[in-house]
């Protein structure tokens, strides 16, 4: 496995309560767990600026990691992630244990290849409209994808491409189509933005309806001027 998803933690055994957290927190550590696989749920600290260089690696959160604790390693996905709202804190992690023979669930990128030789786009003038940045599929650890590359050097302006459309490697599921009644949904679409162009016949009306209102009131002027000179006639 890759040092790039390596973790080095240790363990927490008292004070795991709210102010032990924050205490950790000053101390420069990051409080979290690791809990699944039918084993006890254990928690641990890790150094907040190892963690701050990992989560700079591409696909960071969604890699199967492995922690070292003491003289052991724990093989781990990270299922939830806490963040501070207004500082670059991490909070807290929780870690799902995982075994190398149960099938995991997993959120995936997605990256779309060729999108500027698109036919929509470099012939039709049409823009990639992605509809999904991340997908979930199913597979045993080590089958799972770093991302799932989609290429749309054939997508017309119009065209959409499913999530049955996508090339899975071996071993790799996507849930949402193996479910009982299967969500079949849109990925990625190539469509032409149409908004400059209703701005633009909007501007056209808007100035057809000012030269209406100059003529009628043009009209009315001379109505006016015709009926003062017949009276001056009188």
């Amino acid at each position: 496995m890759s040092n790039d998803f390596d973790l080095i933690a240790e363990l927490r055994e008292q004070g795991k309560g709210t102010s032990s957290s924050r205490r950790l927190r000053r101390s420069g550590f990051v409080p979290g767990i690791i809990y699944g696989a039918g084993q006890e749920t254990i928690s641990l600290a890790i150094d907040h600026n190892q963690l701050l260089r990992k989560l700079n690696v591409d696909n960071f959160l969604s890699s199967i990691i492995s922690i070292q604790i003491n003289d052991k390693k724990e093989d781990v996905l990270i299922k939830d992630i806490q963040v501070h709202p207004s500082k670059q804190q991490v909070m807290h992690l929780d870690f799902l244990r995982i075994k190398s023979d149960e099938v995991i669930r997993v959120k995936v990128p997605v990256i779309f290849l060729n999108e500027e030789s698109a036919i929509g786009v470099k012939l039709e003038g049409g823009t990639v409209t992605p509809l999904m940045n991340e997908i979930e599929v199913s597979c045993l650890p080590k089958n799972l994808p770093e991302n799932l590359e989609i290429d749309i050097i054939d997508m017309k302006v119009d065209d959409m491409l499913y999530l049955e459309d996508i090339e899975l490697p071996d071993g790799v599921e996507i849930p949402l189509l193996t479910q009982e009644e299967p969500n079949n949904e849109i990925v990625v679409a190539i469509r032409v933005l149409r908004i400059a162009e209703e701005e633009v016949v909007e501007e056209v009306e808007l100035e057809d309806g000012e030269e209406g209102v100059e003529d009628e009131d043009s009209d009315g002027d001379q109505e006016t001027t015709e009926e003062e000179s017949e009276s001056n006639s009188d």
